[in-house]
């Protein structure tokens, strides 16, 4: 009796070690990895594909990366893919399709860091041998060039599956094709404006798209759901409070919606926005981490124990919301002495610079991300930043948000602060 105690003790203690080296990295570990491997030569979220190639091009000399043109922009830049891993699993993530939308290739940059070295991970291990991820890192290089959303020729490259009118979404759809996913990520940037239902500025937003117009949820969404559910979970480590769900409506125009009707159980994350943080920097360590967690939950298949209530009990975007705005002054201008509530947004609602008048007036439940009371104060504008003509004073909405804050309405009383 007592050996077959000894026994049974010894398989339960077995079995222990086993669940505790089969244990998912936690995100802390996974938070310092990212930090560590942050390449140093990406520091703004502004860049072109000559620089990112130039930026990660140390990593790419490791053995473990395959690399390969797999087309050409529309203006001749090449389109490249980056491989990792021998597994029987298939994974294909994109990136920057929208070349103002940068916080996950720099992400990437830093994953491909990590996965170049040579220190023992059991993190990378787990990724490498179940799993080959393919990388397809800037998409949009022409439009990255610019910092624009769209390509050279104004097209929205998310919106031309059925067409393929783009050399762009052609290679999409082409190396989709060829690698034929399990699972696709689908990586972009929403607008900083954007808020978690009615709270929140939304730091992350995140959607398992449909495939076709009743928002069925068959095996590969309903796989794709689980997956979304435990980046919920993943990234309320960070940001809880600031996660969304995206509008799940079907778009039979955007490669998402379409990389799920294809079978790959597809999730599509949105990287909004965080206080202080003008350059995503902090962003793109938390996706980082996430990132390189949710392919482990892949390998290990951890992700099949997420629960969907952890995606759906998310509030949707919601937009609609002014960057600032400034309630309780007195607006003192060329033209008059109003009282008046003043909206602001920025040209860079990430980086809060080149400020506008969006909106002036009775202000009194607007929704701002931020909201300035200035009561008993006077908002002087200077005069050059309105319209003169003929000896009469305008001030247009769209005018520079320039104010001199001043403890009355002469031009010639204390300076109490300037906006911006």
């Amino acid at each position: 009796m007592t050996r077959v105690l000894a026994a049974h003790a010894a398989l339960i203690a077995g079995a222990l070690i086993a669940s505790t080296a089969a244990a998912q990295t936690p995100w802390s570990e996974r938070l310092a990895i990212a930090e560590k491997h942050k390449v140093a030569a990406i520091t703004t979220r502004r860049f072109t594909q000559a620089q990112l190639w130039r930026a990660i091009q140390p990593s790419l000399t490791s053995p473990k990366f395959a690399v390969k043109e797999v087309g050409k922009s529309m203006q001749g830049r090449p389109l490249r893919t980056i491989t990792f891993g021998r597994g029987p699993v298939k994974v294909f993530m994109w990136s920057q399709m929208h070349g103002n939308e940068a916080t996950a290739t720099m992400a990437l940059a830093d994953m491909f860091a990590f996965l170049a070295s040579s220190e023992p991970s059991a993190l990378r291990d787990r990724i490498e041998s179940d799993l080959t991820v393919t990388f397809l890192p800037m998409l949009n290089p022409d439009g990255a060039e610019i910092f624009q959303r769209e390509n050279a020729a104004g097209i929205d490259i998310n919106r031309d599956v059925r067409r393929l009118s783009t050399p762009e979404g052609r290679t999409l759809k082409a190396v989709r094709d060829a690698i034929v996913p399990d699972f696709g990520f689908n990586l972009h940037d929403q607008n900083a404006r954007t808020r978690v239902g009615n709270g929140l500025p939304a730091a992350i937003a995140l959607l398992p798209p449909a495939a076709d117009e009743p928002k069925t949820y068959n095996e590969v969404r309903t796989r794709a759901r689980l997956v979304a559910a435990w980046l919920a979970d993943d990234f309320n480590n960070v940001v809880r409070g600031r996660i969304a769900k995206y509008d799940d409506t079907f778009n039979a125009r955007a490669f998402g919606d379409a990389m799920q009707a294809w079978g790959a159980s597809t999730v599509l994350i949105e990287s909004g926005a965080l206080p202080n943080d003008p350059q995503k920097m902090l962003l793109r360590t938390y996706n980082a981490a996430a990132m390189l967690g949710v392919l482990e939950a892949i390998a290990m298949k951890t992700y099949e124990r997420a629960n969907p209530n952890s995606y759906e009990s998310l509030p949707f975007n919601r937009g609609g919301a002014y960057d600032m705005l400034i309630v309780g002054g007195t607006v003192v201008t060329p033209a008059g002495v109003t009282k008046e509530d003043v909206a602001i947004n920025f040209d860079d609602s990430v980086a809060r610079t080149s400020g506008r008048l969006a909106e002036m007036g009775d202000l009194e439940g607007v929704i701002a991300l931020d909201t300035l009371d200035l009561s008993g104060k006077f908002l002087h504008v200077a005069p050059a930043n309105g319209l003169t003509r003929a000896g009469k004073y305008w001030l247009p909405l769209g005018t520079p948000a320039v104010f001199t804050v001043r403890e009355s309405e002469k031009a010639t009383s204390k300076v109490l602060r300037r906006i911006p």
